[in-house]
């Protein structure tokens, strides 16, 4: 039986956004999200940490090849969000708030249409070193995954 292990990456990127849901009126925006549903936004550098979880290769020693994973999360992830104003530049946050929660998503779904099947184990996103979200996939519908193609 072979040995099974996680191998993490861990990139920076920085993106702007406003907290604002268009599914709440102007007055429950200002009082959900305060400061943050400020009509010129706000920014952040976010820390994203991408697990992967898999069988160790007994030829190689390896999950995966860090050069793949670095490549497969410039490409699906950080080419997309980072220096991008996420409302403005980002078409899945056109129908979802652009929370830490959501971008989580956004991200999950983006790679897990990159990275080989069955190895994207969590993923760990600080939107300060106080706030962070970790999400593993779990509530995505089969419509979530078509709404951001890689």
């Amino acid at each position: 039986m072979p040995l099974v292990a996680c191998v993490s990456r861990t990139e920076h990127f920085s993106a702007a956004h406003r907290l604002h849901s268009p599914f709440l009126s102007a007055e429950e925006n200002r009082r959900i999200f305060g400061k943050c549903n400020h009509a010129s936004g706000h920014g952040h550098n976010y820390v994203l940490e991408t697990i992967l979880r898999g069988p160790v290769d007994e030829k190689t020693g390896m999950v995966v090849n860090i050069d793949d994973l670095k490549r497969w999360i410039k490409v699906a992830v950080l080419d997309v969000v980072d220096h991008r104003n996420l409302d403005v530049d980002v078409a899945y946050f056109e129908k979802h708030p652009s929370t830490t929660e959501n971008l989580a998503a956004f991200i999950w779904i983006r790679l897990v249409q990159t990275v080989p099947h069955g190895l994207l184990h969590q993923i760990v996103l600080s939107e300060t070193p106080k706030n962070k979200v970790i999400y593993a996939g779990e509530g995505l519908t089969d419509s979530d995954l078509t709404s951001c193609v890689v």
